[in-house]
């Protein structure tokens, strides 16, 4: 095997291959082989696991995920023009790196990786947020991921990790802190990403909880929640009164005040309420 050695430097290889980046795909490029290192070892030991990786580019990432020994990447990239220079680094690590040129939305990506998997991305801007959900939602779980080491911008960042009671505190920090352990890893300034986004950047780590903290159904949870934060200046009696009718004795049948606002409702009191409610919002079968 030859390596990330025998490859030539990522500006190089932008040059070359005219990859300039596109703001329509989200995308904004890691070059710094060091950072792309240091995240992938964020991610743990990788040698045991397949890696998911959505959105490599020119393969900065990608390098310091094989670099690092990952048993095996998929790299999901909907560009083409990235191609040649994915296929390259596959060259230099035979049999350890399958590139898919498609759209990480429209991908069934659990039958392309063995278990365990690990999903390790810095994830366009532009559909960051929906797959992050649709990653922590699945119908059951455990989920097919182990853990996750996702890179966003630093304001999604502090959302995921927010405290009841904030004014971050929202949707995203109630389906990351549900069923899995979520911490800000590493804050990377624009400067990093070529070209420079007009925002700082961030790593967040997941870790896949065995069970989730408190019972609900995950469809349940994300239209009650999706409901209480989209009018969160509202009491909690108004904002969720389009569910049902009698939303105010269930609110106090889950244990919450009718008045309160959604940022003052913790995670156990959202379920809480999820479950006085799946007889409203049938529940995934």
């Amino acid at each position: 095997m030859s390596g990330i050695d025998d490859l030539p430097p990522l500006r190089q290889v932008i040059a070359t291959h005219d990859l300039s980046a596109r703001k329509a795909l989200g995308q904004n490029f890691l070059l710094d082989l060091n950072l792309t290192a240091k995240i992938a070892r964020l991610a743990g030991d990788l040698s045991h696991a397949d890696v998911l990786e959505v959105g490599p580019g020119p393969g900065g990432l990608t390098r310091g995920l094989l670099a690092e020994g990952a048993r095996r990447v998929v790299a999901v990239e909907k560009d083409p023009r990235c191609l040649p220079v994915l296929a390259e680094i596959a060259a230099a690590y035979p049999g350890k790196l399958k590139v898919l040129n498609a759209d990480a939305l429209d991908l069934d990506w659990e039958a392309e990786l063995q278990a365990p998997r690990k999903i390790v991305a810095n994830l366009p801007y532009n559909v960051g947020t929906e797959l992050l959900i649709r990653w922590l939602t699945p119908a059951t779980w455990p989920p097919p991921w182990e853990s996750m080491t996702l890179m966003f911008q630093r304001e999604v960042a502090e959302r995921i990790v927010a405290a009841p009671g904030s004014k971050t505190y929202g949707r995203l920090a109630i389906l990351s802190q549900w069923r899995a352990e979520a911490r800000i890893a590493m804050t990377l300034p624009p400067e990093a990403f070529t070209p420079p986004p007009k925002v700082h950047s961030a790593v967040v780590h997941f870790t896949a909880l065995p069970a989730p903290r408190f019972e609900a159904d995950a469809r349940v949870l994300t239209r009650v929640v999706a409901a209480a934060f989209g009018q969160r200046r509202k009491m909690l009696r108004a904002a969720l009164k389009g569910l049902t009718p009698d939303i105010e004795d269930r609110l106090i049948a889950a244990g919450l005040k009718p008045t309160d606002r959604a940022e003052q409702v913790p995670l156990e009191g959202f379920c809480a309420l999820a479950r006085v409610m799946t007889d409203v919002i049938a529940p995934a079968r």
